[in-house]
């Protein structure tokens, strides 16, 4: 396991690029955070054993998140400030709090009168903006507080804007209302998602990686994968991916995997710059992984009225086909480069290393099994899995104090215990980004309910695209991509999905393509997570940059092509849902999910996933120009060819004429197999000298 040193260095290169205060523990700045963190996840816990009031909660849940947003945030990023919290920070504290607890000690008056406001409700709902917004700019920048300025704005100046996007406008009384003093907008679906789901979610990845889980992966993966070509490299992605699951953080990803794997990339022969972007490529893709997909994935069963485990089961394919690309476009590196793995004398036993700690694999599949099999809300499934792993953290070091015949000492028990409470602190940090982010998203998503405005942007991209949908599609990615530059992946999913997802659809169906919703929410949820190493403003990027040592410019740009192959998923699954493994939905309500068709049968289901898995194969070839050695124009062609046959089969089937789908898979896989075999004959032919 990582001594404490490396942890606080792995602590404070995230609150470096989380731009959060790193106070030292001997200090009270450092015990104020932690007993407000530890309260918070406190809360929590509590509120699944006794809900409460939906409202009261997520009162309560966000002023926990202002407090900590202030207190951990400096109001600018210079040293002095950045060392201790200010009067002024306490100040924007209690005002914060004061203001949102507005809706839990008037909650029933506020009922009472819900359109008539008082003047008392009007300042509240005023602060309650302000706060929110300047803990936004705090937390993440300005980006997302200056989207939400602007939505508000347009809110109340809607009578004086060019015809095209007026509207009646808006009083600020009337703003208030719906940002502030109903469920419509900062108290909203996705701060009560927050509030309810993710928490503990985050919570249960803090616990399973203070427990030591992160580190477990890491050497599982290292020592299977280290010893084939590329192999440190290999280990990154199957690190990152399983580290994914459970922090549901890009930078956190980043730097806890990185400065392990980075290191190894580069002493066995990558540039700096690419073992910087495969770590980053790999990192930024954990969102994707189930069972825990990161704070949108949540947000989005709800959206779309699904149970969480709908959205893990279509989400499968798609992200371990990501995935297997990755490690594809790692072996073609390696290829290119003769780069070999590390020898096995320096890796170590396999079983026993995983036998050590297969016990971390236990509440992760505990938490499968409840979701999956038993059907429990995700709320529930994630408390029973935290219990479920906090009594592992307790007993696991007297187990093995016991196994290896030392002393079980008082220290030894209570560490298992100081465990679950820096656990708890640390789950508390990791959520303040996602409260704050899910309070101002909520803005935009009361804006839009207000003004209508999806209406006029469904009107003006029709225009600009002609109505095609395919221009559609490349206008909203373009779009994601942008201002996921500058929002996390939570905000930016819900700013698109409140106002572009709404537009596919409909454009969709105009142009006789008969979708689920899901599609159009996975497309705009792609997007949004590949814009974390989209350059110049990717962090996750810097982050593996600071560590590799390489330009974060050229870092960026070569992770965000490694990045590629993710970006071409969401326009396949868009025109072939049986890679969300979505049979069919209802031609007269496709937005009715309790209609849609879900593939079960297991030999389609590894029919789609093959075909997924070649495909990305043959596109991730055709961007490295390399297979067994550097490919021709004709293979390239070719190789393009393969990709529809292969991933969207039914399509390719009809508008050729061909009697079956399964006609479409033959002939792709018959090109695919042809090509590589060619390869394979000049390869032996050679004796492996690539070209």
């Amino acid at each position: 396991m990582k001594t404490l040193e490396e942890r606080l260095d792995d602590a404070k290169l995230i609150s470096e690029f989380e731009g959060h205060r790193d106070f030292e523990s001997t200090t009270w700045h450092y015990w104020f955070v932690a007993a407000i963190a530890f309260c918070w996840s406190l809360y929590q816990l509590y509120i699944v054993v006794d809900p409460g009031n939906s409202a009261h909660v997520r009162a309560i849940h966000l002023a926990f998140g202002l407090i900590l947003a202030f207190s951990m945030h400096a109001i600018r990023k210079s040293a002095k400030l950045r060392s201790t919290i200010t009067w002024y920070d306490f100040l924007f504290m209690i005002i914060g709090a004061a203001a949102v607890l507005y809706q839990w000690y008037a909650y029933k008056e506020l009922a009472m009168r819900a359109g008539a406001w008082t003047q008392t409700d009007i300042i509240v709902g005023i602060a309650t903006i302000l706060i929110v917004l300047e803990a936004s700019r705090r937390v993440m920048g300005l980006p997302l507080m200056l989207a939400a300025v602007l939505f508000l704005l347009y809110d109340y100046f809607g009578p004086y804007l060019p015809d095209m996007i007026a509207h009646k406008g808006a009083s600020i009384t009337k703003i208030m209302g719906q940002m502030v003093l109903t469920t419509e907008g900062i108290f909203g679906v996705p701060l009560g998602v927050s509030a309810s789901f993710v928490f503990l979610f985050v919570l249960f990845g803090a616990l399973l990686d203070r427990a030591g889980a992160g580190e477990y992966f890491i050497k599982v993966s290292y020592t299977i994968l280290g010893k084939y070509d590329g192999g440190p490299a290999k280990a990154a992605i199957a690190a990152s991916g399983m580290f994914g699951m459970i922090s549901g953080s890009s930078i956190a990803n980043t730097v806890t995997v990185g400065t392990f794997t980075i290191p190894l990339m580069k002493r066995l022969g990558f540039s700096s710059h690419k073992a910087a972007a495969v770590e980053t490529a790999a990192s930024v893709n954990g969102q994707l992984m189930p069972p825990i997909m990161g704070a949108a994935a949540f947000i989005m069963a709800e959206f779309l009225g699904l149970d969480y485990t709908d959205i893990v089961f279509a989400a499968f394919i798609p992200a371990f086909t990501c995935y297997a690309a990755l490690f594809y476009i790692v072996h073609i590196e390696a290829k290119k480069q003769g780069l070999k793995g590390e020898d096995a004398s320096v890796l170590g036993r396999t079983w026993p290393i995983f036998i050590r700690g297969i016990h971390y694999l236990i509440p992760i599949f505990f938490l499968i099994y409840t979701l999956i099999v038993l059907r429990q809300s995700a709320q529930s499934a994630a408390f029973s899995a935290i219990m479920f792993l906090m009594l592992i953290m307790v007993v696991q070091k007297p187990f093995k104090a016991y196994l290896n015949k030392e002393k079980i000492t008082r220290y030894v028990v209570l560490e298992g215990f100081a465990d679950i409470g820096y656990g708890m602190v640390a789950g508390a940090k990791n959520m303040v980004s996602i409260a704050v982010a899910t309070a101002v998203a909520g803005i935009i998503v009361g804006s839009v309910t207000l003004t209508g405005i999806g209406l006029v942007l469904a009107e003006v991209i029709d225009n600009l695209s002609g109505g095609y949908i395919v221009a559609v599609l490349f206008m909203t990615a373009f779009v994601s991509l942008i201002l996921g530059m500058g929002l996390p992946t939570t905000a930016n999913y819900i700013v698109m999905a409140a106002l572009t997802a709404p537009i596919i659809m409909e454009l969709a169906g105009n142009n006789g393509y008969l979708i689920p919703t899901i599609a159009a929410h996975m497309f705009v949820f792609y997007f949004g997570i590949l814009a974390d190493d989209t350059p110049p403003v990717g962090m996750a990027a810097y982050a593996s940059a600071a560590i590799a040592k390489s330009d974060p410019i050229i870092t960026g740009i070569q992770s965000f092509i490694y990045d590629i192959r993710t970006g071409i998923l969401p326009f396949m699954f868009f025109f072939n849902n049986e890679l969300l493994l979505i049979g069919g939905v209802d031609p007269n309500d496709p937005n009715d999910a309790s209609k849609w068709q879900w593939i079960t049968n297991p030999f389609e289901i590894a029919l789609i996933f093959g075909g997924a898995i070649l495909g990305m194969f043959a596109f991730t070839s055709v961007t490295q120009g390399f297979i067994l050695k550097k490919i021709t124009v004709i293979e390239r062609i070719g190789l393009i060819v393969v990709i529809p046959f292969l991933m969207l089969p039914k399509l390719v089937a009809a508008k050729l004429g061909l009697p079956s789908h399964y006609v479409a898979y033959a002939i792709g896989l018959g090109i695919y197999g042809f090509i590589y075999l060619n390869q394979r004959l000049w390869y032996k032919k050679n004796q492996g000298i690539l070209a």
